[in-house]
């Protein structure tokens, strides 16, 4: 087996596939893998940067990490109901196509074998297969039914996707028109993001949640009074500190030592520059205008 790569994963998959004869289910591939055609060609994606695996009715588009999501992102929230509006404008209600998209992002490993077709493997292959299969996504676009145009298309991305693409508010694609949908999965929820409003009757959508939770371990977000706290004092700013040393113990008011870059005044302080000074002033380890103590430099 191949090492895993990371890749840009791209599911499809046809909304009641099951209906109708083999002769109408044939006609929606077709058009399922047509409007595939048109999204990766409009994301410039070229024969050699994906690989498609059948999986009857729908399919899987391995897409080279090298094409851009943005790019990948916006082809499909362009061409998928652009191409089934189109469609279905004509198309008889038995040949209708309404799709179940997500797009995701992992790494994915290769492990084909002789004779047989496929052989893409991963967790993050498998965690965008439990959106796609999951009932909320089903739920919604059931409940979309019977609107039309844009509606007949569900679009959902990983929360990958969503947290390094969607809610940068990139050209073409605005991080408001995203709500978020929790699956569940045998290895524990999988969050994802589905555009549009939710149709009413469907699922109410997750609370919270315009933001994804922070990334653990991740730096806590910055804020004016961190800032503040994170700078160090300016070079001559005074700070204030209760030296009990003088006058505390013996019950008097604490003195106050002020600090003014590398010298110390142990002591009252009047005025600014030019002003009056009480007590003594520390440079070093010199006592300016008091008895030399040992160990001072001459």
């Amino acid at each position: 087996m191949a090492d895993p790569v990371h890749q840009n994963i791209l599911l499809v998959d046809i909304e009641g596939a099951g209906g109708g004869d083999d002769v109408v289910r044939r006609v929606r591939r077709h058009h399922m893998y047509e409007t595939i055609s048109y999204v990766l060609e409009a994301a410039e994606v070229g024969a050699g940067e994906h690989r498609k695996e059948d999986r009857g009715d729908g399919v899987l588009v391995l897409v080279s990490a090298a094409v851009s999501k943005v790019a990948l992102l916006r082809a499909v929230l362009a061409e998928v109901p652009a191409r089934l509006r189109a469609y279905n404008r004509t198309a008889a209600d038995s040949a209708q196509v309404r799709l179940r998209v997500v797009l995701a992002a992992g790494e994915v490993a290769l492990d084909e074998l002789p004779g047989v077709l496929g052989g893409a493997l991963g967790w993050d292959l498998d965690q965008a297969f439990r959106l796609l299969d999951g009932d909320p996504l089903r739920a919604e676009l059931r409940a979309r039914r019977g609107r039309g145009g844009a509606w007949d298309a569900l679009v959902c991305v990983s929360d990958a996707v969503y947290r390094g693409v969607v809610r940068h508010d990139h050209r073409g694609i605005a991080s408001a028109d995203f709500h978020p949908v929790t699956v569940p999965g045998k290895e524990g929820p999988v969050r994802g993001w589905v555009f549009g409003e939710p149709a009413a009757g469907a699922p109410a959508p997750d609370a919270g949640a315009a933001e994804p939770p922070p990334t653990p371990g991740a730096e806590p977000a910055a804020g004016p009074a961190a800032d503040r706290a994170a700078e160090p004092a300016a070079e001559g700013t005074p700070s204030r500190t209760t030296d009990e040393d003088r006058g505390g113990e013996r019950g008097e008011a604490p003195a106050v030592s002020q600090s003014f870059g590398g010298a110390r005044v142990a002591g009252d302080l009047y005025g600014v520059a030019g002003g009056q000074v009480t007590g003594d002033v520390v440079l070093g380890d010199k006592i300016v205008g008091g008895a030399p103590r040992d160990g001072d430099r001459r």
